[in-house]
């Protein structure tokens, strides 16, 4: 009996270590981290009230996905946290998106803002795509602009032109170039 009880400790033990390995590369394998952060990034751009005016970036180590960002709706916040934790191989998720307060002065900026970058000729043809790749973060009347431009004077352009509307107190440029 001793004997017995003895093997079977031993042949669990022998299994627990001998999977270790394909645990911890499943973890650290580049192609899985690769699909769950396309996952994430499905998911997240996927959200019903996800538009111009919000913000969500992420960032994904060892099963842990940190959500960060600004948002219009509260509602988004929540669905964010959601739909993320149900992607497979995310173990956990931290929800550290803000909520921006409600404003209608914030509300005429971001329609202005809006207008003025996206009626320019050259950058009307990003505001045809769901989700247009610039977002327009307004907080306080000040202006944030994240998200990705297709070219450098794209940014300055879209830059210019929110800088230049009434009632906006600063603007900020945070747009990325795209690769090419």
């Amino acid at each position: 009996m001793k004997k017995s009880i003895m093997l079977l400790t031993s042949v669990l033990a022998i299994t627990f270590f001998a999977t270790l390995p394909a645990l911890a590369q499943q973890k650290t394998d580049p192609q899985e981290i690769r699909k769950t952060t396309e996952k994430i990034r499905k998911e997240l751009v996927m959200l019903p009230f996800f538009s111009v005016f919000d913000n969500l970036e992420y960032k994904f180590e060892d099963g842990i996905v940190t959500l960060t960002g600004q948002v219009v709706r509260p509602i988004l916040k929540e669905d964010a946290g959601k739909v993320v934790a149900k992607v497979e191989g995310v173990d956990k998720v931290v929800n550290r998106i803000e909520v921006l307060p409600l404003s209608n002065f914030d509300d005429r900026i971001r329609i202005a803002a809006y207008r003025a970058i996206y009626r320019q000729l050259g950058l009307d043809r990003l505001a045809i795509q769901a989700v247009p790749p610039i977002h327009i973060i307004v907080r306080n009347g000040h202006v944030t602009l994240e998200g990705v431009a297709p070219s450098k004077t794209d940014s300055t352009r879209a830059f210019l032109a929110v800088n230049g509307l009434p009632n906006v107190f600063s603007v900020k440029n945070n747009l990325r170039i795209e690769q090419d």
